[in-house]
């Protein structure tokens, strides 16, 4: 992971974050303004289910983002304390862990033996190489928790207003107004994703606008259903 000008958070981490959020907000509130607009021909009555949808969703997804990184901080101080407690109880074993793991590296006879007495000499090494090297878990920090829920709270805000703008200005005539502007930020934010990432921008664009609009329609397609 690279090192990020977020501090100690890391840019992946953020980057993940604003697309939750930001994808989340901007697809529920278009499928519902399209399939209310669909149903109705009140001004009123679309941007109302616009509103209540985009400030439901963004406090919906800014607290599951922090119920599930808390349980993954919980989880990872479960594993942590499991694994100070075979260090103390069962030295030998979790020895063997580390022998083990640098084996699979490719190290062998004097060199591995080295290794394996340098990292088991140091109990915070020794036990931060078990928790990122054997278990593949990173802590999650209070930082990582509480900015990054902030951070997808926000991005859901920002994202809900993109199809709900247009209907705020333009009206009952805003359907492709609305339809086009949420497409356009889908593709810019997939190309966005595979710059920082690894990956083929217009690829990614095209999926996000792919799979963002194809649930909005579904919305669509029931209000024109109730509508009839």
């Amino acid at each position: 992971m690279r090192v990020s000008k977020f501090s100690n958070i890391g840019e992946k981490s953020v980057l993940a974050d604003v697309i939750l959020g930001g994808q989340d907000g901007l697809v529920n509130v278009l499928s519902v303004i399209l399939g209310v607009s669909a149903a109705s021909n009140n001004i009123k009555i679309i941007i109302a289910g616009g509103l209540a949808t985009t400030f439901a969703e963004s406090i919906s997804v800014g607290a599951v983002a922090l119920t599930s990184k808390l349980a993954e901080r919980d989880y990872y101080n479960s594993e942590l304390t499991r694994e100070k407690r075979a260090i103390k109880k069962v030295p030998q074993k979790e020895i063997g862990k580390i022998r083990s793991l640098f084996e699979d590296k490719g190290l062998e006879g004097e060199v591995l033996e080295n290794v394996v007495k340098t990292i088991t000499s140091n109990n915070k090494l020794w036990l931060d190489t078990l928790m990122e090297e054997g278990l593949k878990l990173e802590e999650v920090k209070s930082s990582e928790i509480y900015f990054g829920s902030l951070i997808v709270l926000i991005s859901a805000l920002i994202g809900s207003f993109v199809p709900l703008v247009p209907y705020l200005i333009i009206g009952l005539e805003a359907f492709w107004w609305s339809l086009g502007l949420s497409a356009i930020t889908l593709l810019l934010i997939g190309i966005y994703k595979a710059k920082v990432t690894i990956g083929n921008p217009a690829k990614s664009g095209v999926q996000m606008v792919i799979i963002g609009i194809g649930v909005a329609l579904v919305g669509y397609l029931i209000g024109r259903i109730f509508g009839a």
